[in-house]
């Protein structure tokens, strides 16, 4: 099985692609997950994220789709992943599509989470407190919000089209929505 799993930030992307990472036995890769990796431990890459993501813009699409591209190719993913947080613009779905070309794979389905803005503002404040990120701060969290309506969202369209995108409820409890999400991968990737 090969996801996307989309939405805008504080949907609950990272839990869900844990839970379905389990559930079909294959990697979770998040692209924010590896920055946030090489921010904390100061890596050059770190360095170069941080000077972005701080001032709540995206990291660019070269770099990004490089560590994609890279981690797509290693062992533990070539029966399947999830993709948390990528693509993110039109760009990095012609480069994905060109990775996976390049691979000899294809994509499953793409799943998008969705919540109405309050609800993700007050997730992204309770993550804020809990986990000290430096990226949730009300302002870019406002901006990222505005950048996933504006780059994001438009993709959706692009899967629906290709017959690829389930939409989910992204509100509700953690075990409903995993099971709402896996029970409409069954239906919709066999049904292929």
């Amino acid at each position: 099985m090969r996801l996307l799993i989309m939405g805008p930030q504080g949907v609950g992307k990272g839990t869900q692609a844990a839970l379905l990472s389990t559930h079909y036995d294959i990697p979770a890769i998040s692209t924010g997950d590896i920055f946030r990796f090489n921010i904390k431990n100061k890596t050059p890459l770190g360095f170069e994220a941080l000077s972005y993501t701080d001032k709540g813009e995206l990291v660019p699409d070269e770099l990004t789709n490089s560590i994609v591209k890279d981690r797509l190719a290693q062992d533990d993913a070539a029966n399947g992943w999830i993709l948390d947080g990528y693509p993110r613009n039109a760009a990095q779905v012609e480069a994905l599509d060109a990775m996976l070309a390049e691979l000899g794979q294809k994509l499953d389905a793409v799943v998008a989470l969705e919540a109405s803005r309050d609800v993700l503002l007050e997730r992204m404040a309770k993550r804020a407190k809990e986990q000290g990120r430096s990226d949730d701060t009300p302002e870019v969290i406002a901006k990222r919000l505005e950048t996933y309506e504006k780059e994001t969202a438009p993709l959706l369209d692009s899967y629906k089209q290709r017959g690829l995108l389930i939409s989910v409820n992204g509100v509700g409890e953690i075990d409903e929505i995993s099971n709402a999400i896996i029970a409409e991968l069954d239906a919709n990737v066999q049904a292929r």
